[in-house]
């Protein structure tokens, strides 16, 4: 359910819910909220769906019938059962060789999880076998580190080879200092990570990151390829004898209760008003946000396309993750890796736009803080789900930082949507969406009716060719009054600020 829940983002889901249950109420006595589970018991008949509720759409599952699953690589709604990815990677040129096995981060690294990876080990362990990849593991949680460490679990791992790294964003968001190949190297990984976008986990565009269930990463890590179905394969000891993997079984929650580890929990002052944060004018990671400008009441006219995007636009291509994660606390400074991934419809390249005023190519970050220097207001044109994936706000604080203003898509992933509305941009969909192809990267458009901004009223658009012609299309928005105050006063941060005062 949880796996779900994290990655119905995927699908442009703003959340996803299941009904209340015993597993719930289990894990919530489990782990110290049996409060919570007596409160949610006394309303569970209110905790289901509404009688009579209509679904888009019904996707029945039969997990008696359900295999086995790999996804991947470089996006995961690319699907494979286990036992074929072998045969497609071999057709399409994928390394078969697992280079590394990766299982934990927030996804995927339950108590049962890891003993399911643990249970895996142990067979292969009895037949005197490690990893034939590098394999690491990443607690969930300071619970679930504490408590794998108590009950077994995290040594088993280690003697089948495994490192166990520290319960923090590590390789899931490309946290990882990676030394067994060059940047540009073609291999596989296999993760039990949540996403696995082009360059995510370790800012190498070459490295095919498939991911899948902890217990099947633990297999093939030990048979070190692709080729390898759990299910069927055999795999052979270090007494030559040859054996199967068993399907793992684990225990769903810790028979006592779950060891909390270590509290780092640091309580703020109770009185905060003679607090004053002081941060180093010269520091590289940490700088004061400074209000955006509010909307000065006119429309948007002449707006320099900055890019038009081609094709998928997650915010992994928005804003790269990996080394770049040092200056979350610098907007200036990570606002460096904007769009640097996307690519460019004039020229099929990544991080190489054509500068309006100079008519030069040059990276995306560079060309905005051009614009922004030179008072240019700028406006980025994508494809359909724009911004997908994880719900980064910096993917929306870097484009208005460096002076952006709309972003024009087919459609966009609903989660990046709101966070742009929250930084005062404005993220318009093509009424018609094959008026995409009516706006040429050398065009300017100027976007009209601000002034009688309303939800559910689409505004005008005038797109400028350079030859002199123009045409007008519409552009729809989902802004309801809230959110188009927030536009007014140049953020929702500013919005909320007007109202205290």
């Amino acid at each position: 359910m949880a796996t779900i829940c994290n990655m119905g983002a995927e699908i442009g889901a703003t959340t996803s819910v299941f009904p209340y249950n015993h597993r719930m109420k289990k894990y919530l006595s489990k782990t110290g909220r049996e409060d919570i589970a007596n409160l949610a018991d006394e309303f569970k008949d209110h905790l289901v769906p509404d009688p009579g509720c209509h679904y888009d759409q019904l996707i029945e599952i039969n997990l008696s019938e359900l295999k086995p699953h790999i996804n991947g690589p470089f996006t995961p709604d690319l699907a494979h059962p286990v036992a074929e990815v072998g045969k497609v990677a071999e057709k399409e040129g994928w390394p078969l060789d697992i280079r590394v096995g990766l299982i934990g981060s927030c996804t995927n690294s339950s108590y049962e999880d890891m003993g399911r990876s643990a249970a895996v080990a142990k067979q292969a362990l009895a037949h005197g076998l490690k990893c034939k990849s590098q394999f690491t593991i990443t607690p969930g949680s300071e619970q679930i580190r504490a408590t794998i460490e108590r009950d077994g679990y995290a040594q088993i791992l280690r003697d089948l080879g495994g490192i166990v790294l520290a319960n923090a964003c590590g390789p899931c968001i490309g946290q990882w200092d990676r030394k067994d190949i060059k940047k540009g190297e073609k291999n596989t990984i296999v993760t039990s990570y949540n996403r696995n976008f082009t360059g995510r986990n370790d800012a190498n565009p070459e490295t095919h990151a498939f991911v899948t269930s902890p217990e099947i990463v633990t297999a093939l890590a030990i048979a070190g390829t692709l080729k390898f179905n759990p299910e069927t394969d055999y795999l052979t000891g270090t007494d030559g004898k040859k054996f199967r993997l068993e399907a793992p079984d684990a225990d769903e929650l810790p028979k006592g209760e779950f060891d909390p580890g270590q509290d780092t929990y640091q309580h703020p002052p109770k009185d905060s008003s003679g607090q004053h944060v002081d941060v180093s004018p010269t520091s590289q990671r940490l700088q004061l946000l400074e209000p955006f400008d509010k909307w000065d009441g006119k429309d948007l006219e002449d707006l320099q396309i900055l890019i038009k995007v081609k094709g998928k636009c997650t915010t992994d291509h928005i804003s790269a993750a990996g080394p770049w994660l040092k200056f979350r606390g610098h907007l200036d400074n990570i606002s460096n890796n904007l769009l640097i991934g996307a690519i460019n419809i004039e020229n099929g390249k990544a991080n190489s736009v054509r500068n309006a005023v100079t008519q030069e190519f040059g990276p995306v970050p560079d060309t905005a803080r051009y614009y922004k220097k030179h008072g240019i207001r700028w406006v980025v044109i994508g494809d359909e789900n724009y911004g997908e994936g994880s719900s980064r706000e910096h993917a929306a604080l870097e484009p208005r930082h460096l002076g952006g203003r709309a972003i024009i898509t087919k459609s966009f992933a609903r989660i990046h949507e709101t966070n742009l509305k929250k930084q005062g941009l404005l993220p318009l969909t093509f009424a018609d969406p094959a008026d995409y192809n009516k706006i040429h990267p050398v065009d300017k458009l100027t976007i009209q009716g601000l002034k009688d901004f309303t939800p559910g009223k689409p505004l005008k658009c005038i797109i400028k060719h350079p030859n002199g012609t123009q045409e007008t299309i519409l552009l729809n928005h989902t802004f309801n009054e809230t959110q188009i105050e927030w536009f007014r006063a140049g953020s929702a941060l500013n919005r909320m600020k007007e109202l205290q005062q």
